[in-house]
């Protein structure tokens, strides 16, 4: 877990993807209807406007991180009042090792299959049928570039990213994803 997010953040997380076995979509909704409101921006003078540093990001596209830091992109999302993924990936060294990062830092459910149309399945499907989403702002930090980690592998693990953003596309729902490599 990252020290980008917010305890009310972990508490969801920790929440919806619990150890229980209650109904996952029930423990959802609950957190949604008990969740404090979001509080919009308020209005500034023009010298004082926000600024917004998806401007030039497209709502649904999948990119390397570049010069966005993951702060700036951490404190984006909650201005938007949208989800915020993070996975450190420094210390995976397989595709195994990548997925249970990944899995472990998301929350996901204790049956994650740990391949990649349970990671596409879990960043879709299974969150849709939650109910109406904000918007995501994923980041993927440090992906190994090795041997059991290889280019084929990456670009797989990137390619369901790329799906799960066309997905949440067809529903209007903004999802950027941001990755590194080591």
């Amino acid at each position: 877990m990252s020290g980008n997010h917010s305890a009310h953040d972990t508490v969801v997380a920790g929440d919806l993807f619990g150890r229980s076995d209650v109904n996952l979509f029930r423990r959802v909704l609950s957190l949604r209807d008990n969740a404090p409101e979001r509080k919009q921006p308020a209005p500034c003078a023009p010298e004082e406007a926000v600024i917004n540093i998806f401007k030039t990001v497209r709502p649904n596209i999948v990119q390397s991180i570049r010069a966005f830091r993951v702060v700036d992109l951490a404190a984006e999302a909650q201005r938007l009042g949208q989800h915020f993924l993070y996975a450190n990936c420094a210390a995976a060294m397989t595709k195994g090792e990548v997925l249970e990062t990944i899995s472990s830092a998301f929350f996901f459910p204790k049956h994650f299959g740990k391949n990649f149309d349970a990671l596409y399945d879990s960043l879709t499907d299974l969150v849709a049928k939650s109910g109406e989403q904000p918007g995501f702002v994923v980041v993927l930090d440090s992906l190994p570039a090795v041997q059991k980690f290889d280019k084929e592998a990456r670009e797989n693990l990137l390619d369901v990213f790329r799906e799960a953003a066309e997905f949440w596309a067809e529903r209007r729902v903004t999802f950027r994803v941001f990755y590194s490599f080591l």
